[in-house]
């Protein structure tokens, strides 16, 4: 049991909290095919350490955060076709996190920060209009690092930057250092490359993994994974979030 995850503590422990100090952040990710090589939930696991990693770097500046159950249901349309993706409406995405929000708000917490590592555009979209649906609401402020947007892609390495890493070189390399036993090695390093940029694609008005030219639902280089890498990501998204988080206490 951890002091840091609110689904493992009593309501009494919670109660107990300095909740107006208290940070707390809403790990979210997808249940979609992530190539041949990585499960369905690497989404999770790559926000889950996003959300730990930057819980543990504000709490060397002396913020407390606790982290809330991961959120694994949102929009996945582009992996829609692949058997085991789950997809709900960007509408409902919208108003389950503003009602994670209301919650926390009635409960006193400073502020919700959101650890999100899936990117498709339309969830993306939902995120933004949660934040803004909140704000309007007048709860506590939502945290949302947009990683597809400036300051924060450009410094996750050049799989990243270039579009061409969904289940690739960054999310394969992330999940190895997390979760090494749920990567299907044998299958990894006998996949060749995938050059074509995802978000290329979505430019060009494609809706589909397959249409984008992913039809094993990945892209990018999965043989160039390491975890040692996956590491080193692992502390750059703890410290987006860190920023994020204190720009908004800053203010």
């Amino acid at each position: 049991m951890t002091k840091d995850e609110l689904g493992q503590l009593t309501w009494e422990e919670v109660r107990a909290l300095d909740r107006g100090r208290t940070i707390a952040i809403l790990p979210v990710g997808a249940i979609e095919a992530h190539g041949p090589h990585l499960p369905l939930e690497t989404d999770g696991i790559i926000a889950t350490a996003m959300a730990r990693a930057g819980a543990a770097q504000l709490a060397t500046r002396g913020h407390h955060a606790v982290l809330l159950p991961t959120l694994p249901y949102t929009v996945a349309g582009f992996a829609g076709a692949f058997p085991g993706t789950i997809s709900i409406t960007g509408a409902a995405s919208s108003v389950l996190v503003v009602d994670i929000a209301r919650s926390l708000t009635a409960h006193g917490f400073r502020l919700l920060a959101i650890a999100n590592a899936h990117l498709d555009p339309e969830h993306l979209d939902a995120l933004e209009a949660a934040v803004i649906m909140a704000r309007r609401a007048e709860l506590l402020p939502i945290v949302f690092p947009n990683l597809t947007r400036k300051p924060w892609g450009s410094r996750l390495g050049h799989e990243f930057r270039s579009g061409a890493c969904h289940a690739g070189q960054f999310e394969t390399s992330i999940v190895l250092a997390e979760r090494p036993e749920l990567v299907r090695e044998s299958i990894r390093t006998g996949l060749d490359p995938n050059p074509r940029s995802l978000s290329t694609a979505i430019r060009e008005g494609h809706q589909t993994f397959d249409a984008a030219g992913g039809p094993r639902a990945y892209f990018g280089d999965p043989r160039a994974a390491d975890a040692a890498e996956g590491r080193r990501l692992i502390d750059i998204l703890g410290g987006i979030l860190e920023e994020a988080v204190l720009t908004e206490l800053a203010t």
